[in-house]
């Protein structure tokens, strides 16, 4: 097993994909539907998560609050940031929250798979 990766989407679809992707790759995929689940689920799987790819745009708590709030938990675990909107402003607020990567909607799955994979890297150097 590669790890534990959290998929948070509000789009039923989106995070199927994702999850047959990562499961294919050998992590243990868990996912949440908005940032107020993500947040249950990263206190829940504490210690021993070790990515979360979290969509912005989401009903409840979108992912830069939750992305906040994870960060002022004193959670340290990477998230890319999943975003339609490719807007340098949105990209810098993602970074700034916490988020070690940001990709920009619609993305080839592939281009996301090697990004989680460089990352996972960069984190266990």
């Amino acid at each position: 097993m590669r790890g534990r990766i959290l998929i948070v989407d509000d789009q039923k679809g989106v995070r199927r994909l994702l999850e047959e992707l990562f499961k294919k790759e050998g992590w243990d995929v868990q996912s949440a539907g908005d940032g107020r689940e993500a947040i249950q689920k990263v206190e829940e799987l504490m210690p021993g998560l070790d990515l979360i790819l979290m969509d912005l745009k989401m009903p409840n708590i979108n992912g830069l609050e939750a992305t906040r709030i994870i960060m002022e938990r004193n959670f340290h675990v990477p998230i890319i940031m999943m975003t339609a909107y490719g807007e340098i402003e949105v990209v810098k607020q993602a970074l700034e929250a916490g988020a070690r990567k940001c990709i920009s909607k619609p993305f080839d799955i592939m281009v996301l798979r090697d990004m989680v994979n460089k990352l996972m890297l960069e984190v266990a150097s």
